[in-house]
């Protein structure tokens, strides 16, 4: 059973949909206790990192959370804001992350060269993973998801780096640390490309990158 976490940061009724597209059997979590259930989590999110942070403690999440993932190792995604939550902290607010990857959250900065890029990024754009990353195609081409954002991790290590996409520069757009997975882009709203990633998370045990 996969859980996909309802925190009140939005979206988590497409990542839904998408799963049961997959064939996967997963629901939304109704509180804390609903995490002890999962045999897999999705923690998703659009909003700011501090609501983020703060919503997760005020519904009582983050002990639950941290024994299951840092403790029994349960497999789980993060999306968008749920990625970010992932790091020690953001250049968009004051609180501290999860902290389960060493990294931090920074806003788009572009040199002249690129000063007419916007901010957020947003729409379709190619995603590079890292040689022999089982959650992409085994072609080796580029696929493409949707992203609306305007901050980035950035990894103390680059092992935890699992896709980069370019965007003025290049930037890192998925994450990894054992059984612990992100991404900056919505692969609920990536049709085939985003069906596709999500049912290797399905089918993953939480230790191939």
């Amino acid at each position: 059973m996969i859980i996909v976490i309802d925190y009140d940061m939005g979206n988590v009724g497409s990542v839904l949909n998408m799963l049961k597209k997959t064939g996967a059997e997963a629901r939304l979590s109704r509180g804390p206790e609903d995490i002890l259930e999962a045999d897999k989590l999705i923690l998703p999110g659009v909003g700011a990192f501090d609501e983020g942070m703060n919503n997760l403690a005020r519904l009582g999440y983050l002990p639950v959370l941290t024994h299951c993932v840092l403790e029994e190792k349960r497999p789980i995604l993060g999306i968008c804001l749920g990625m970010q939550l992932f790091m020690r902290r953001s250049e968009e607010g004051a609180l501290p992350g999860l902290g389960w990857i060493e990294g931090d959250n920074v806003r788009f900065r572009f040199d002249s060269d690129n000063a007419r890029l916007t901010i957020p990024h947003m729409g379709w754009n190619e995603v590079s993973p890292h040689p022999g990353s089982w959650f992409f195609e085994a072609t080796g081409q580029e696929e493409r998801f949707y992203f609306v954002h305007s901050y980035h991790a950035l990894c103390d290590d680059p092992a935890n780096v699992l896709a980069t996409t370019r965007y003025g520069y290049d930037f890192t757009s998925a994450v990894i640390k054992e059984n612990i997975v992100g991404t900056q882009f919505h692969p609920e709203k990536s049709h085939r490309f985003g069906m596709a990633f999500l049912s290797r998370f399905a089918a993953w045990d939480g230790c191939k990158g």
